[in-house]
């Protein structure tokens, strides 16, 4: 089920959300610094993303919140993806009751037509 929840950054070649809470801190080398102002200036995405960080006062407390939203959204998605199964073992456990049903009706018929004669 896992395979479900991987990290966006993870497939594409954004940086990482390390990398941008160091850029935001400053924590970076100049080199690396460059190579993500360089993927600021094409990807909108992590450019908001880095808007987005840089409006927060205490920087320190980021990556502490950001496992926090990991785990809320982890918790939503899994509590989903269980909200769209359960309507399949509701199926099943319909079938099966109207299987046994059926064979409640059948042995009653035969014992019906046997005491009958």
């Amino acid at each position: 089920m896992n395979e479900h929840f991987n990290d966006i950054f993870v497939t594409t070649g954004c940086p990482s959300q390390q990398q941008l809470l160091d850029y935001v801190q400053g924590k970076l080398t100049a080199a690396e610094q460059h190579e993500v102002e360089m993927h600021l200036a094409d990807c909108e995405l992590c450019s908001d993303a880095l808007e987005g960080l840089a409006t927060i006062k205490n920087k320190e407390k980021i990556p502490g919140w950001i496992i926090e939203m990991k785990w809320d959204l982890l918790k939503k998605l899994r509590k989903r993806y269980r909200n769209r199964r359960k309507p399949n073992n509701y199926l099943y456990l319909t079938i099966i009751i109207i299987c046994i049903l059926f064979l409640l009706l059948a042995m009653f018929w035969t014992y019906y037509l046997t005491a009958r004669q």
